[in-house]
């Protein structure tokens, strides 16, 4: 008699238990700022790693356009995010709380002509074209934008779609300034050997965080936090964000440091008081 007959004959019953469900798979969406291929190459070796260290699955979601990222956000369709759209007035209702923030230096808004350019002032921009990422870019479009109408000088917006689009126009002499990330141009110009020259700087932000939607639960937010932040002390994750820095030519230093929304009251601020009402 095989042992499950004799248990059967002895009145033990077995129970069969269902297969353990699969863990839900989180999503994470990530600002448009370059082209999808390069954000892909750039955030899945980092999510793969944040997902095995945290034991939360993570999957990269990106949206088509810088607007169509914003309106996600709005309609609270990602589950973590790495932007700044969460801040805007129309999408702050949403709840999303900030949980880190990378390691590297503030961000600013710049205003950048080509290196040769005899562009000298904001001035001398009036009634010219001027490329911006989108209407919804904060450092890149709204920051800008904001200190030309305070400045009194209007100009006729171009937008290219992203953060680098807009640069490759200014690269190619399609326009004679553009609004950009001051982060994303640096690695940009690094990576394409291309000269530029800062026109106008705004005040410093604080770099675009990592935020989490609040139906995530806190457990599930506080492994993945914990998971980005200890990334850069690790060997592996070390390796991991060297590797993707690399890619765009981001200059150290690499990694994440626990953030919180209060870090990021400049952001709201601004959107108070802007001038600019797209």
């Amino acid at each position: 008699m095989t042992p499950i007959l004799r248990m059967l004959a002895l009145g033990i019953t077995l129970a069969i238990l269902p297969a353990k469900a699969e863990e839900r798979t989180y999503s994470f969406g990530v600002i448009t700022q370059r082209s999808p291929v390069l954000t892909a190459q750039y955030w899945n070796p980092i999510l793969r790693h944040v997902s095995e260290k945290s034991g939360v699955a993570l999957t990269l979601k990106l949206a088509k356009t810088a607007p169509d990222h914003s309106d996600m956000i709005g309609r609270g369709e990602f589950d973590f995010i790495y932007s700044n759209h969460n801040f805007t007035p129309k999408n702050d209702a949403v709840g999303y709380r900030v949980v880190a923030r990378p390691l590297e230096a503030a961000i600013m808004g710049q205003i950048v002509v080509p290196g040769d350019s005899p562009i000298q002032s904001l001035a001398e921009l009036d009634e010219r074209e001027v490329v911006f990422p989108s209407k919804v870019a904060f450092v890149g479009y709204h920051v800008p934008m904001d200190a030309l109408l305070r400045a009194g000088v209007r100009v006729k917006p171009l937008f290219a779609g992203n953060q680098e689009g807009a640069m490759g126009q200014l690269k190619t002499g399609r326009v004679p300034a553009a609004g950009v990330n001051s982060q994303i141009m640096r690695d940009y110009a690094e990576r394409e050997g291309y000269r530029y020259r800062v026109l106008w700087a705004s005040e410093p932000y604080l770099n675009i965080p990592v935020s989490a939607h609040p139906s995530v639960p806190a457990t599930k937010v506080k492994a993945v936090q914990q998971a980005l932040v200890a990334m850069s002390a690790d060997a592996e994750g070390a390796k991991i964000l060297a590797a993707s820095a690399e890619l765009i030519k981001q200059k150290p230093p690499y990694g994440f440091i626990a953030a919180t929304d209060r870090d990021f009251d400049n952001y709201r601020q601004f959107y108070r008081k802007t001038l600019v009402k797209e």
